[in-house]
């Protein structure tokens, strides 16, 4: 369930707070395949399921870095922030990978507002991120994103 807020004073309220979980999404094989496209990075860990039926892990593993991109359309299923005429993603302060996510896998983000500074004509937030693997004992992803929303 997302939270919305209207502008960024009612943002501010927010931060300490938990912004939920999002819904589970499932890391096809084709969402791995159309990622090693994007990127060049064909590894066999990811883009051969025979050879990766083989490996350290039973099957094909999502690349982390397509793990990591998912955070910001499961983000948005937490936090509406309107009122605000641009959003945009400013990095990240931290980011571990401490689980694969095998093909097939579902993932979720939950996430708490850990900060909101004020910057030249908005602010900028820290969110604190987890990416869950549903049935996991760890994490596939742990991170610190950053963004900044313009009045």
């Amino acid at each position: 369930m997302s939270i919305t807020v209207n502008g960024l004073d009612e943002l501010k309220k927010l931060v300490g707070g938990d912004l939920g979980t999002s819904e589970w999404i499932e890391v096809s094989q084709e969402r791995i395949d159309t990622f090693a496209d994007a990127t060049g990075d064909h590894q066999w860990i990811h883009t051969d399921p025979q050879r990766a039926a083989q490996g350290p892990f039973g099957a094909p593993i999502a690349h982390g870095y397509l793990t990591l991109s998912l955070f910001i359309p499961l983000f948005t299923e937490l936090l509406d922030v309107q009122g605000v005429t641009t959003k945009v993603n400013y990095g990240l302060n931290k980011v571990r990978f401490p689980a694969p996510v095998k093909v097939g896998s579902r993932i979720r983000l939950a996430a708490r507002l850990t900060s909101v500074e004020d910057v030249p004509g908005g602010v900028q937030i820290t969110v604190d991120g987890m990416i869950e693997v549903e049935g996991g004992t760890k994490p596939a992803a742990v991170l610190q994103s950053l963004s900044r929303f313009y009045a």
